[in-house]
């Protein structure tokens, strides 16, 4: 991840371990996963099933829109 990150905002990854934090890597994270999701929309393919946690999607859609026998 240091040298992904090293090489996506060119910087050294010593510059990186010295200074970075985990804010830092968490904005990375986020970024590249809204690209590769961008780029999933854009090709018109569904994401791949390890992508995500179905049981975590249904869990907040109950959360947020009710048991589904309801």
């Amino acid at each position: 991840m240091i040298d992904a990150m090293a090489k996506r905002y060119g910087s050294l990854p010593s510059n990186i371990l010295a200074n970075g934090d985990t804010f830092d890597m968490m904005v990375f994270d986020v970024a590249v996963t809204t690209e590769v999701v961008n780029s999933y929309k854009q090709q018109n393919k569904p994401l791949p099933a390890d992508f995500y946690n179905q049981s975590q999607i249904d869990d907040l859609a109950e959360e947020y829109y009710g048991h589904k026998s309801k």
